[in-house]
């Protein structure tokens, strides 16, 4: 089991800290060091631990404010973290139990005592994840939801097709719907429910819900067939519904119209979408705000010319934020769009940028990986 795992131990000291390490590494795991807190905050963005065990005085930054500032960080709180310290006094531990860690381990224990109490702890880990994998899994099934179509919609001479994986396997906070309209319209769309892991999946059905039925209602109500207000329409909805307060989504919104050969589109917080014009690629960046921040998000429609046979991406963050494990690198949007500026006119562009992302990221992604592309058929 242990081999599989990577450990920062943050130690001031030298002797205990080469101590560790050796016992750690003889055990199977990873493990990296750091001398004190800052070191540790930098060590976190290039090794990704699967756990932290950190000293508790340390100079320039001890362990307290050191396991404050990584539960300040979004991306690193729900690593597991275990206090190392010399003392076994009971203010120094309970002030340690207020910062939600998920133990202690005294300096003075013999290494096999040490890597018992880690093994133990991240195995429970492990058993308390694999559970709530199978929830999310079997409430999926018994609701028959889906939050991403299995088929890519039909429209004239179009290529539409996207690319999804959810973040290891389980249902996540990324969707993607097509609303046809009638024969000359059809609405693609992409959204991203951010800040509840594996609870995610479950706000992602619902702004699913909410995104069709604004579309529904806006061309039933006004006539009128714009990104835009359907974003404001979708936006006016959370704004008003307190149970989702919390939860923050980003949304991209394109209308295809295939007598015009346009597109257009409207976005709320998400991130920049991407044209490619022969052996041009540019970025369109909506600056509407994240849905439910304010009543009037002030989404404006983005009007993009697809008469020469441009193709539109459509991304999510887990493709431009996910890394190399080696450099722990990121994918990045320049990558992205050198990506897509060597695209050719006969090669697939989901299928391209599928294989570059999946060689770079050795198939090891960090988020929902999410990717639609629309390619128009030209004159």
């Amino acid at each position: 089991m242990s081999e599989d795992y990577k450990i920062l131990l943050v130690e001031d000291e030298v002797n205990i800290a080469k101590l560790f390490q050796y016992n750690f590494k003889k055990a199977g795991f990873t493990c990296e060091t750091a001398g004190n807190g800052i070191e540790g905050l930098e060590k976190l963005k290039s090794f990704l631990p699967d756990l932290i065990v950190s000293d508790i005085m340390m100079p320039e930054m001890n362990g307290f404010e050191f396991r404050q500032r990584v539960l300040d960080d979004a991306e690193y709180k729900q690593i597991p973290f275990v206090f190392l310290t010399a003392k076994g006094e009971d203010e120094d531990i309970l002030d340690g139990y207020e910062l939600d860690i998920e133990d202690y381990i005294i300096k003075t224990a013999t290494p096999k005592v040490v890597i018992a109490k880690i093994k133990a702890l991240l195995k429970g880990k492990k058993k308390e994840r694999s559970k709530t994998v199978e929830e999310v899994q079997k409430a999926a099934g018994s609701l028959g939801a889906k939050v991403v179509p299995s088929e890519f919609p039909q429209f004239d001479d179009y290529f539409i097709k996207h690319w999804h994986v959810p973040f290891e396997g389980t249902p996540g906070g990324d969707f993607i719907d097509y609303v046809k309209v009638d024969d000359d319209n059809i609405f693609v769309v992409l959204g991203d429910v951010m800040g509840k892991k594996w609870g995610a999946w479950y706000f992602a059905v619902a702004y699913a819900g909410y995104v069709r039925s604004a579309i529904r209602f806006a061309i039933e109500s006004t006539g009128t067939l714009k990104a835009g207000d359907i974003v404001q329409s979708v936006n006016k909805s959370v704004y008003k519904d307190e149970r989702l307060a919390e939860v923050f989504i980003t949304l991209s919104v394109v209308l295809l119209n295939r007598k015009e050969n346009k597109a257009y589109y409207s976005g709320a917080g998400d991130l920049p979408v991407f044209l490619k014009t022969n052996n041009d690629v540019k970025m369109i960046k909506s600056e509407g705000l994240l849905l439910g921040f304010n009543e009037d998000g002030d989404y404006h429609d983005f009007e993009i010319d697809l008469s020469g046979g441009e193709t539109l991406y459509i991304i999510s963050d887990g493709i431009i934020e996910s890394r190399s494990p080696e450099t722990r690198e990121q994918f990045g949007k320049e990558r992205l769009m050198d990506v897509i500026g060597k695209t050719g006119p006969e090669d697939d562009p989901v299928e391209k940028i599928k294989k570059e992302f999946t060689n770079f990221t050795s198939g090891k992604y960090e988020d929902d990986v999410s990717l639609l592309c629309v390619k128009s058929p030209g004159k």
